[in-house]
């Protein structure tokens, strides 16, 4: 089995970073071809240092990684797509922090199987940036096309318990199950809860469509209230954990 390489050349999005000894920082960064990695940057606070602004919150960056016993060290940073908006926007970066960690949540450590997961990142960093697009929007599609590329796809055309196709009607949708279930079926220990057709019309939507189709959607606040309850419902039962972001962004609304 061939030994990796000791250093390398990576696009990156930093997903988190936090202070590290004295002057670095420590990151965790998603990348193309090597998943998700812990890494130094090495003086990264010093204001003099070169690594200064190229290693911020929510950017794409260009990196040279030499591997480490325990944790990869930076030696090299250039930042590729700075994504400014997600820091001057306080209701932006907070979805851009939610994406985040559910990119975190989502892929384990050195994990290269979903390399789609970067570029679907990386592509909603920019909608969250683009201020003609709906931030709300473009994360329900995220969270859509991140369940599909990490294996969670819900079933949204046919009853999860009867198989028989769902009908144009207001159903359920169970979390446990992994998708819509009938209404005749919905109190036999399913713990489903309720989802409007016009609810399960959008999640098809967002589920089959490319984002160029769907960007231009006008969507009721009530609407969008309901799509994101539900898939916040799913997504915290198949991490079995709350996510932090999601305080902060109902703080915001208040």
């Amino acid at each position: 089995m061939p030994r990796p390489e000791r250093a390398f050349r990576t696009a990156a999005l930093i997903l988190k970073r936090r202070d590290f000894g004295e002057a670095d920082r420590a990151l965790t960064i998603l990348t193309p071809e090597h998943g998700k990695l812990d890494v130094i940057a090495k003086g990264a606070r010093k204001p003099t240092s070169h690594q200064t602004g190229h290693v911020e919150l929510f950017t794409r960056t260009e990196l040279l990684i030499h591997r480490g016993r325990e944790l990869g060290v930076v030696s090299q940073a250039e930042l590729s797509a700075p994504y400014l908006l997600l820091r001057e926007d306080l209701t932006r970066g907070a979805y851009a922090s939610f994406a985040a960690e559910l990119a975190d949540r989502f892929t384990g450590e050195e994990d290269a199987d979903y390399p789609e997961l970067f570029t679907l990142l990386d592509d909603t960093f920019s909608r969250l940036c683009d201020t003609a697009d709906e931030p709300r929007l473009a994360i329900r599609y995220y969270e859509m096309r991140l369940l599909d590329a990490t294996g969670f796809r819900p079933e949204l055309n046919e009853c999860v318990v009867s198989r028989d196709e769902v009908q144009p009607q207001d159903q359920f949708f169970s979390a446990a199950l992994g998708g819509v279930v009938s209404p005749g079926w919905a109190h036999d220990g399913s713990s489903a809860v309720p989802i409007s057709l016009n609810a399960l019309k959008l999640l098809r939507h967002l589920q089959r469509s490319p984002y160029s189709h769907v960007r231009s959607l006008t969507i009721a606040p009530a609407l969008h209230d309901e799509t994101e309850r539900l898939m916040l419902g799913y997504l915290t039962f198949v991490l079995e954990r709350r996510l932090q972001s999601v305080d902060f962004i109902r703080r915001l609304r208040r």
